[in-house]
């Protein structure tokens, strides 16, 4: 029995700073009394909000009810244990399945900002390098769609723009999921791939450049003050790769902001209104991140992510070729299986990123690859 170890302190500790049941529960009692005002359900723009956090109040108590549940079936069998019963392997099955759960659930303490819960919205750019920087923006770009497809996420093409030869010019589409920018923040930056080029009929090794970034959907209960003659629009005719992209009608849309120079644009739709919608949507959510970044820049240092796109601004490397490796200079964190990372397993740099947060910014290059799985 002296080999079976408990999840630490430390981390039960953790659940329970998130886990007071009876604050919860009044929290809950005072939400549910909201809800049953039929005035409420007349304006979504009050309503949603109310019921994100009615949904987020009852996920914590069954969690802790969980919790409560897992440690009182381990009392029960070292119970059974002091009464001579055999029940070391059922033991160590239960506290090992206590132990993955403490971890998912010291995961969640770490997406607590206020657009954490939020789905996100992600833009793939290309850097210098033509056809070889093209191609990986789209590598890139699948690889974000199917990390949301592995977590059960909804993805949505906002707008797409082919390469020249092959790849993409720049790609932007929206996450919907618990916590999808929470988890996904820590992507923005500039990402570096080093392999022989498929593009090169001398098969020499190129290092290509491409830049992501991920903002927050905001949705109507953040007040975005947006004035019509600081924005100007174009309508374009959208293209693609055929099939329900093409279009022959300018119902593509592109919003500039004029003060900050921001430009979103969307062609996903048919129709250039709701192109329009999705864009100005869009654009709430930039500048929203941006005010943020304005008003926290001394502590963040969100622009240290926005360096040019090349050599020296990377946050994480991709090598393929001489060796392969995915490797996050900021967390040091690394994984040896970069064709899995490029396949959407980015679990280990996205929980190096959040513990690397949570600790004031302080690299976590101690955190091994089977520490975070």
């Amino acid at each position: 029995m002296n080999s079976l170890t408990l999840p630490s302190a430390k981390k039960c500790a953790a659940c329970g700073s998130i886990f007071d049941a009876p604050r919860l529960r009044t929290e809950l009692a005072a939400i549910e009394t909201r809800l049953a005002d039929p005035a409420l359900w007349s304006n979504p723009v009050l309503s949603q909000p109310i019921m994100r956090d009615r949904k987020r109040i009852e996920s914590q108590l069954a969690d802790d009810a969980e919790l409560e549940r897992r440690i009182g079936d381990i009392d029960a069998y070292f119970e059974l244990a002091r009464e001579g019963e055999a029940v070391e392997p059922d033991l160590e099955r239960e506290i090992n399945a206590l132990r993955d759960y403490v971890d998912k659930l010291e995961f969640r303490t770490m997406l607590s900002g206020e657009t954490d819960p939020l789905n996100a919205i992600v833009t793939v750019h290309p850097g210098a390098g033509g056809t070889e920087s093209q191609d990986w923006a789209e590598m890139l770009m699948r690889m974000y769609l199917r990390w949301a497809e592995q977590r059960g996420f909804k993805t949505e093409m906002n707008d797409y723009q082919d390469g020249e030869e092959a790849g993409i010019k720049s790609a932007t589409f929206t996450i919907t999921g618990d916590y999808a920018f929470g988890l996904l923040g820590g992507e923005t930056g500039v990402h570096r791939l080093v392999r022989i080029s498929p593009f090169d009929q001398a098969k020499r090794r190129h290092t290509s450049f491409a830049s992501v970034y991920v903002s927050p959907e905001i949705d109507d209960t953040i007040e975005i003050d947006i004035k019509p003659d600081d924005i100007r629009i174009d309508t374009y005719r959208s293209g693609g790769k055929g099939g329900q992209h093409v279009n022959t009608t300018d119902s593509a849309v592109r919003i500039t902001h004029i003060p900050t120079n921001i430009v979103v644009q969307c062609q996903n739709e048919r129709s250039q209104h709701k192109n329009k919608e999705k864009a100005m949507k869009m654009l709430r959510s930039r500048l929203y991140e941006y005010e943020l970044e304005k008003k926290h820049a001394a502590t963040r240092k969100i622009e240290d992510s926005k360096l040019e796109i090349n050599f020296g601004s990377q946050i994480r490397s991709y090598v393929l070729q001489p060796y392969r490796i995915a490797k996050d200079h900021r967390t040091k964190v690394e994984v040896g299986d970069v064709d899995k990372v490029l396949d959407g397993y980015l679990d280990p740099f996205i929980r190096g990123y959040l513990l690397m947060k949570r600790q004031g910014g302080v690299p976590v290059a101690a955190v091994a690859e089977d520490d975070l799985e």
